[in-house]
């Protein structure tokens, strides 16, 4: 089985733990990973990779995001989410026309830091280990880029939903904690959900109910090119797989169409079937992930 399931994961749920879930149901031996990994106190959609498909992750994961989120004013935490402890609670004077006013200083590339409980690592150690155990822990600022942060409504007193997208790296958690920092008073990410990751949207996703459900897993799969679409294709005629799966480099007078333009990052077909990722160079095509094998010819 190769492809992809668009997972609709579960608040309380890691990551890696959803990628357990979804392996047991498939057959012994089969390659596994998830596609961006997804806070365990967020819901929403989780690209699952497959067999071969985990070998274009990232061609998946530079996709942009949506999330659906909400901000409450007023209480920090230690985690910038719910499930943190309370560090500060402060009077709440900004109304919503102030939460409008300070949004756009947060759209476009900005600087971000993480939370100090996160997965990522510091000398070969995740933060959020570092942080549980009363380490310090340095947070560097990351270069992120975030299209819009739109207010969707006022949820009640000082807690608003918020509509963010943008692209890999962005730490939800930091910008709704630093947008309460911006309006005096502090604030955390209360709730959130991520209603796109790319090609995959919420409304197309699987619980893992669903995918339990199911007598044929395989019907839940997602075509391995069909995330890929907006890379252009490059068709091979079929005459050349062997020379395709053996690596060569895809000579242009082998293809069936126009030659893509050096530097260019193609989705590649042999004949009909698609044959991997590649990139155009001077002398042809290139091949990053070979998705080929002697089963297949």
């Amino acid at each position: 089985m190769n492809g992809f399931i668009n997972l609709l994961k579960p608040a309380g749920m890691t990551s890696s733990d959803a990628v357990i879930q979804v392996r047991r149901l498939l057959e012994r031996g089969t390659r596994v990973g998830h596609g961006g990994t997804l806070d365990p106190d967020a819901a929403g959609v989780l690209p699952i990779c497959v067999g071969k498909a985990t070998r274009l992750f990232d061609y998946i994961i530079d996709k942009k995001k949506t999330y659906v989120g909400e901000l409450r004013l007023g209480v920090e935490t230690d985690t910038y989410d719910a499930s943190g402890r309370i560090v500060r609670t402060s009077p709440v004077t900004a109304d919503e026309n102030a939460l409008k006013e300070v949004l756009p200083r947060f759209e476009g590339d900005i600087f971000q830091l993480p939370p100090a409980f996160s997965a990522l690592k510091q000398g070969g150690v995740a933060l959020y280990k570092k942080a549980r155990r009363g380490e310090d822990v340095v947070l560097e600022p990351r270069k992120v880029h975030i299209d819009s942060v739109q207010l969707l409504k006022s949820l009640g007193k000082d807690r608003y939903l918020l509509k963010i997208e943008c692209g890999k790296g962005v730490y939800i958690r930091s910008l709704m904690h630093d947008i309460g920092e911006a309006l005096g008073c502090g604030g955390h990410m209360s709730f959130l959900l991520r209603s796109q990751s790319g090609y995959f949207s919420a409304e197309d996703s699987l619980t893992l109910d669903e995918l339990k459900a199911m007598e044929d897993l395989s019907r839940a799969l997602v075509p391995m090119d069909a995330p890929l679409a907006a890379f252009p294709a490059a068709e091979a005629d079929a005459a050349y797989t062997k020379n395709i799966m053996d690596g060569q480099t895809v000579r242009f007078d082998w293809l069936n169409g126009p030659r893509p333009a050096p530097g260019q990052k193609v989705r590649l077909y042999a004949g009909k079937r698609f044959a991997g990722m590649g990139e155009a160079a001077e002398d042809g095509i290139r091949i990053d992930a070979m998705l080929l094998d002697r089963e297949t010819i």
